[in-house]
């Protein structure tokens, strides 16, 4: 298949791919399609796989394109083809929708934590809907309730994410400013790559931390 044929199949179930993204893995060494004599890419079905895989994997689980390539070099030691995609969950961000009502009866909240938890900034309502993000906050801070960690505590933890979140933007910054093609294909998956290891720090630097007030 020709690049324009793949991109044809794979836009139905991933609207925002584009010859450029698709470019772009190969780029990055994720996908690897024959050339013809005269140097124009030929992707078998195994390499469409492939890519449903990869853009799965970053749609439904967030995963750096650093850890898909592993997962992927993982699969190809083994001589084996990569899992098939999973069906997007009903929590992927472009399919959630919902209500405040619906928002308190799927995080178990109550109306006064859900206030608290808007009054602090920790999560927001987007033309009067919810979305994935404001669910997972809303469940997290839920779970976090029954050790007595409330919203009001939790401040700190929403300035560490913003001030993470600025260093995103900084770094992908220069990117945005080429406007060239593929530009913001490339800035969306530094993006991720820099905030999969930022969480990953930050993971670690809890723990440490954690390990300190024990003893251990």
């Amino acid at each position: 298949m020709s690049i324009g044929e793949v991109l044809a199949l794979l836009q139905g179930e991933f609207p925002d791919v584009s010859i450029s993204k698709i470019r772009f893995l190969e780029g990055e060494g994720l996908i690897e399609p024959e050339r013809s004599p005269s140097g124009y890419r030929k992707f078998s079905y195994a390499d469409v796989e492939r890519l449903r895989y990869i853009l799965s994997e970053q749609r439904d689980r967030y995963l750096p394109l650093r850890v898909i390539k592993d997962h992927l070099e993982a699969a190809d030691r083994e001589e084996r083809p990569v899992a098939r995609p999973r069906a997007v969950p009903d929590d992927a961000p472009s399919q959630v929708r919902l209500t405040r009502e619906e928002l308190l009866a799927a995080a178990e909240l109550s109306e006064e934590a859900l206030t608290e938890l808007e009054d602090y900034g920790l999560l927001a309502a987007v033309a009067r809907y919810y979305d994935a993000e404001a669910l997972a906050v809303a469940r997290s801070v839920g779970a976090l309730a029954a050790f007595g960690l409330h919203a009001r505590h939790l401040r700190a933890v929403k300035a560490a994410a913003e001030r993470e979140a600025g260093l995103v933007e900084q770094a992908i910054a220069p990117l945005l400013r080429r406007r060239g093609p593929g530009a913001i294909d490339q800035a969306d998956e530094t993006a991720r790559e820099i905030s999969g290891l930022l969480l990953e720090l930050h993971a670690s630097l809890v723990r440490s931390g954690v390990r300190g007030v024990l003893g251990r």
